[in-house]
């Protein structure tokens, strides 16, 4: 830390801990405030009640819940198979910018655009998606990609070649080298992968809302539908579930990445 005195290291996390605390942590506790509250009239929420939970756990708005679950499942699956596939195949080649320069294409437009392009391109034959989950699960992959794809393409640059060369100088075959060799070691990439892809689908909605048919909502899309009806408190209710579900998702990949550094 540059600042040396007592006096002035106290002053930066003071001011750290009031912009802390203000721009992330004020916002999550009002809406957890809101998920709870009765009425909400004066400076505090008044008439504490957990029928709003009760709401966002039954009906469409759970049917909502399992359907982010399936997308994020969906998509992060398909994401880190297309973004471990695109590095391994782009590693050490002459096309290795250009890859770097497609797989980050779709995060470099806003997720609306992505999400009107895809609405475009399959709406008419050959390929008609429109009005079903695949086009919700092909956005979700298209925006997760790119964060995949650089999880393990970095991975790949700090891996010692010596192994693979090692292994194929004794006879293995390039895909004993692949399977044996290359992706255990890029295990831990990918399951981080996998939980960056998750956890940002969970979340995704600028995409969405532009694809989604009415059978297949998902949570952040209800969370904007509820919150464009002013059904606040119903909304940030189910932003509480939305927000615990992320979280449980991300804390059980990350102890799946930790077993995999182990091995």
């Amino acid at each position: 830390m540059l600042v040396w005195t007592k006096s002035g290291k106290a002053a930066v996390w003071i001011a750290f801990a009031v912009v802390f605390g203000v721009l992330v942590l004020a916002p999550f506790l009002v809406v957890i405030a809101a998920a709870f509250a009765g009425s909400w009239n004066g400076v505090l929420p008044s008439d504490p009640t957990t029928s709003h939970l009760q709401q966002a756990l039954s009906g469409d708005e759970l049917a909502s819940l399992s359907v982010s679950l399936q997308t994020a499942f969906m998509g992060g699956l398909f994401a880190v198979l297309f973004g471990t596939w695109g590095a391994l195949s782009a590693a050490n080649t002459r096309f290795a910018r250009v890859a770097d320069a497609l797989h980050h294409l779709p995060i470099a437009v806003p997720s609306v655009v992505v999400g009107l392009g895809l609405l475009v391109a399959f709406s008419r034959q050959p390929i008609l998606l429109n009005g079903t989950k695949w086009i919700v699960v092909i956005a979700h992959l298209v925006l997760m990609v790119a964060f995949s794809y650089g999880t393990v393409a970095a991975a790949l640059q700090r891996i010692d070649p010596s192994y693979a060369d090692v292994a194929a100088s004794l006879g293995a075959s390039p895909a004993r080298v692949l399977w044996q060799v290359r992706f255990p070691m890029l295990l831990p990439a990918v399951a981080s992968a996998a939980g960056l892809s998750v956890a940002l689908s969970m979340g995704e909605v600028g995409a969405t809302i532009m694809v989604y048919p009415a059978s297949w909502r998902t949570l952040p899309v209800s969370i904007f539908a509820l919150t464009d009806r002013g059904q606040s408190f119903v909304a940030a209710a189910e932003a509480v579930v939305l927000l615990t579900a992320t979280v449980v998702l991300v804390l059980v990949l990350d102890r799946l990445r930790g077993r995999a550094t182990e091995r």
